[in-house]
């Protein structure tokens, strides 16, 4: 599993990076504006992003999901019940998004906003359909599943 975090210098929160390195393919969940950093990323690492994920709809950051959408191909989502006015795939609660050996799981966290999300990443072992660790985006305090 690859896991990365970018942490900007303003007007954004962290953002993170979650790919298979076995199948290539890979999710940005909440980009920061300057999308470059994950052109490059996954440029070096063979992979391809095929969604950009926003946790909730953002009025208070600036972020880069279009940009990184319309450069990649990659489907934008939100969680259930975003009212964006631009095209999305919603994400519902407990939903799976196999990568290949990484399935992230779709978590409702309906407490910034409504609709919020977080996407918790685990590692498939051979014949399981997960192990214990797991890596939640964004870090959300209290989130346990």
């Amino acid at each position: 599993m690859i896991f990365t975090q970018h942490y900007p210098r303003c007007l954004s929160p962290a953002s993170q990076l979650i790919g298979d390195g076995t199948s290539g393919r890979a999710v940005v969940v909440d980009p920061r504006r300057d999308i470059g950093v994950y052109i490059e990323e996954t440029a070096a690492a063979g992979l391809t992003i095929e969604r950009v994920i926003e946790t909730h709809l953002h009025v208070d950051f600036l972020s880069g999901h279009l940009e990184l959408a319309a450069r990649t191909g990659a489907v934008i989502s939100n969680g259930e019940g975003a009212q964006a006015e631009f095209p999305i795939e919603p994400l519902l609660d407990g939903q799976r998004l196999s990568l290949g050996e990484v399935t992230p799981t779709v978590l409702a966290t309906p407490r910034h906003t409504p609709e919020s999300i977080c996407a918790l990443a685990r590692p498939r072992a051979p014949g399981q359909p997960g192990d214990s660790r797991g890596l939640v985006a964004p870090p959300e305090e209290g989130v346990r599943r």
